[in-house]
């Protein structure tokens, strides 16, 4: 089964996943990218980058952006707040 993300923490967490899968250290895969290492980081912890770059890092991954409607098995953030 697939992560559902819903945070750039879980985006971060499951690129991650997919580098170490591919037997990548962070460092090759910034090379493979065009990317520092620094900006391989900040993706996988969630603190940003452009969609230039994480289109980049997607495809060299062999991974794809799916957009759909949220499920009802997690709160809406205005029910929360």
């Amino acid at each position: 089964m697939q992560p559902i993300i819903r945070s750039s923490q879980s985006l971060g967490t499951a690129l991650r996943n997919a580098r170490l899968d591919a037997g990548l250290t962070q460092r090759e895969l910034g090379a493979r990218t065009n990317l520092r290492q620094a900006t391989i980081s900040s993706l996988e912890n969630g603190e940003g980058g452009t969609l230039e770059t994480l289109f980049a890092v997607l495809t060299y991954l062999k991974l794809e952006l799916q957009v759909a409607e949220r499920s009802q098995s997690a709160p809406a953030l205005d029910d929360i707040f």
